[in-house]
C-alpha cells in the first residue's frame, strides 16, 4: 500500500510522539512509592533540618513519603557516591550542599565519581548566608579595621572553622586571598565547639553560617562585622556586607536536590516544579528564613550553572591555599 508523503510524515510524527507522551504520563504518576532523600551530614545539622522540612512538604504535595537517609562522613562524599550509584528512577535523590563543589578539588584524585557529570541538578532550595564575627574583646568594629589589625599582626590572628575543608574554613582562606592578610585556621569538630572558644577569645574571628551564630549575636556575645551576601541580610539589620570593604567578596552555603545523571528529564522537571511550588509557599519561606536561609528557586539549568560556578570558585581557593583532604 502506497501512503502519500504528507500522510506518512504525519504518521511518523505521531508515532515518534508516543514515547514522549508515555514519558510525560509516567512523570505525572511519579512517585508511585516512597522517595529517599539522602543527606550527607548527621541528623540535627542545618542541612538535615532543611532536608526534612522540604521532604515533609513534598510528601504532602505528592502523596508519598520522602524519607531522609543520613549517610554522613567524608565531607558528604559517602552520600554523594551512594546516590551516584543508585538506580536513576527518581526514587533516590541527593540533598546536596556546598560540599560537592568544594570536594571536587579538595579530594582530587580520590573520588570515584565526578559530581558535575554523575549527578543531574534538579532544583536549588536555599542559600545559607555567612557572617564574619569576632570576639568582643577584640578592639575591632569594622572589616576595614580588622584588615588593618591583621596586617599589623601577621600570623597572630586565629580563625575558627568547623573542620578542615569546611565552608567556614574556605571562607577564611578566601578572605586571606582577597585581602592579603595572614591568619591561622583552628579546626573544630563543629560550631558547638568553635563558638565557645571564639567567645572566650581563644580564637579571634569566625566566618560562620548565620543560623549557627545568630542567637549568640543577638545575645551580645559575639560582634558581627559583616555578612558575606551581596546585600545586607534581614536577620542582621544594620550589619554591612563584606563586599563594601573587600570588593567582589561574596561567599555562602547552599543546598539543593540532585539525582543520578541518567534520571529521566520528565522526572527532573516534575520534581523541579514541585520544589519551586513548595518554596513559593509563604509558611515554608518564613520557616527557612527563620532557620537562617534564603529560599532560592530556579530551573535545573540554572542550578547546574550555579554548581559549576561554585566548583570553579572554591577550586581556586583550595588550590591557592594548598589544601588537600586527609
Amino acid at each position: 500500500m502506497n501512503i502519500p508523503r504528507r500522510r506518512f510524515l504525519q504518521f511518523a510524527a505521531g508515532a515518534a510522539a508516543l514515547p514522549a507522551a508515555s514519558r510525560r504520563a509516567f512523570a505525572e504518576t511519579y512517585p508511585a512509592r516512597p522517595v529517599h532523600l539522602v543527606a550527607g551530614f548527621a541528623a540535627g545539622s542545618a542541612s538535615d533540618i532543611n532536608a526534612r522540612l522540604l521532604g515533609q512538604w513534598l510528601a504532602e504535595r505528592l502523596g508519598q513519603p520522602f524519607i531522609i537517609d543520613n549517610h554522613a562522613g567524608a565531607g558528604g562524599n559517602i552520600a554523594t557516591e551512594f546516590v551516584v550509584r543508585a538506580p536513576a528512577g527518581g526514587y533516590t535523590l541527593l540533598y546536596a550542599s556546598t560540599a560537592i563543589a568544594i570536594n571536587e578539588t579538595l579530594y582530587a584524585g580520590k573520588l570515584s565519581f565526578n559530581a558535575q557529570k554523575d549527578l543531574a541538578p534538579v532544583a536549588s532550595v536555599v542559600r545559607t548566608p555567612v557572617v564574619m564575627e569576632v570576639n568582643l574583646d577584640l578592639p575591632i568594629k569594622t572589616v576595614a579595621e580588622f584588615i588593618s589589625f591583621a596586617k599589623a599582626n601577621p600570623g597572630k590572628i586565629n580563625f575558627a572553622t568547623v573542620g578542615a575543608g569546611s565552608l567556614q574554613h574556605l571562607c577564611g582562606e578566601y578572605f586571606k586571598m582577597m585581602t592579603g592578610i595572614d591568619m591561622v585556621p583552628v579546626h573544630y569538630r563543629g560550631a558547638a565547639q568553635a563558638i565557645p572558644d571564639l567567645m572566650a577569645g581563644r580564637v579571634q574571628v569566625m566566618f560562620d553560617i548565620v543560623v549557627s551564630s545568630l542567637s549568640y549575636i543577638k545575645a551580645g556575645q559575639l560582634r558581627p562585622l559583616a555578612v558575606a551576601t551581596p546585600t545586607p541580610h534581614e536577620l542582621l539589620p544594620g550589619v554591612p556586607t563584606i563586599g563594601e570593604s573587600v570588593p567582589g567578596f561574596e561567599a555562602g552555603g547552599w543546598q539543593g536536590v540532585c539525582a543520578p545523571s541518567k534520571t529521566p528529564a520528565e522526572i527532573v522537571d516534575r520534581l523541579n516544579r514541585e520544589i519551586n511550588a513548595v518554596l513559593a509557599d509563604a509558611k515554608l519561606k518564613a520557616r527557612l528564613v527563620e532557620l537562617g536561609g534564603q529560599p532560592a528557586p530556579g530551573t535545573p539549568v540554572d542550578f547546574g550553572k550555579f554548581i559549576a560556578a561554585e566548583t570553579d570558585k572554591w577550586g581556586k581557593v583550595v588550590r591557592e591555599a594548598g589544601l588537600k583532604s586527609g
